[in-house]
């Protein structure tokens, strides 16, 4: 599906790295984010490579659109968050990291700094733990 050079979401959607996955199909891959802001922070991406929004195409746009419905509705009813951010960076200016599309659903809590990366990267049992989850509450 595209494996486009060292991009490490191209290697996670090849099995050559492995992730926390929440949900897969034909065209996208939900898995949680390795440096959470907030438990439950995942990011949707397209199998396919494109770099930024400018290089996806309508019909794999509204997929990651989709996927990233079913997953908010899962982060809901698991997680119960006062809010749902949900970011997509465009070039290094705004705050893009990896130059492969993905689609940040970042639960929100009244209270706590808002923040959309993290330093700090997240334990396995738990991004595990919070995976299957999220699995399991899929529309």
């Amino acid at each position: 599906m595209g494996h486009h050079g060292d991009c490490i979401f191209c290697g996670i959607v090849s099995g050559a790295l492995p992730c926390f996955k929440v949900c897969e199909d034909d065209r996208t891959l939900a898995f949680m984010d390795l440096f959470p802001v907030a438990e439950g922070h995942t990011l949707i991406i397209p199998k396919r490579h494109a770099t930024d929004l400018f290089g996806m195409d309508s019909e794999t746009l509204s997929a990651v659109s989709a996927t990233s419905l079913r997953v908010a509705a899962a982060i809901r009813a698991t997680l119960a968050p006062d809010g749902l951010g949900v970011f997509q960076l465009n070039g290094a200016a705004a705050g893009q990291t990896v130059f492969h599309y993905h689609m940040h659903l970042l639960p929100r809590n009244e209270g706590v700094p808002f923040a959309l990366h993290s330093r700090v990267r997240g334990d396995d049992d738990a991004l595990r733990r919070t995976a299957e989850r999220l699995a399991g509450a899929l529309p």
